[in-house]
């Protein structure tokens, strides 16, 4: 990772996630490491959250999240709702936000998956 903006690691997101759910997250985490090499990473434990920009500000400068459940991971982009999804993936109704419900490695590892981040890192890096 680029940079850390928190005292909180990676480590304790996943602490009680199903071992199953782990490599999804690895895979998610990784992937979003390849495609933005400047990236800055923020970890909120309690919330069971890493976030991904180009800036420390949730809203104005990060681009996407991956969000542990129970049951699955979600991958989440902040500006979600301009993305261009061809396969209908993105689910939500608000008015940026949207998110991929991950319940398996393949799926996380899926070209759409990557058309989406590439998206969403061009959005809040328009230099790129």
């Amino acid at each position: 990772m680029a940079e850390r903006d928190s005292c909180d690691t990676f480590d304790e997101i996943i602490a009680g996630a199903p071992a199953e759910l782990h490599v999804i997250v690895f895979t998610l985490r990784a992937l979003i490491s390849s495609l933005d090499k400047s990236l800055v990473e923020i970890v909120w434990p309690r919330q069971k959250i890493a976030s991904y920009g180009v800036g420390p500000k949730k809203m104005s400068q990060h681009y996407a999240y991956i969000a542990i459940h129970s049951s699955h991971i979600n991958l989440g982009f902040y500006h979600g709702a301009s993305l261009t999804d061809p396969s209908s993936q993105l689910k939500g109704t608000g008015k940026k936000l949207r998110h991929i419900q991950l319940r398996d490695e393949k799926t996380a590892r899926s070209s759409e998956i990557k058309k989406l981040l590439k998206q969403a890192i061009a959005e809040r890096r328009p230099y790129q």
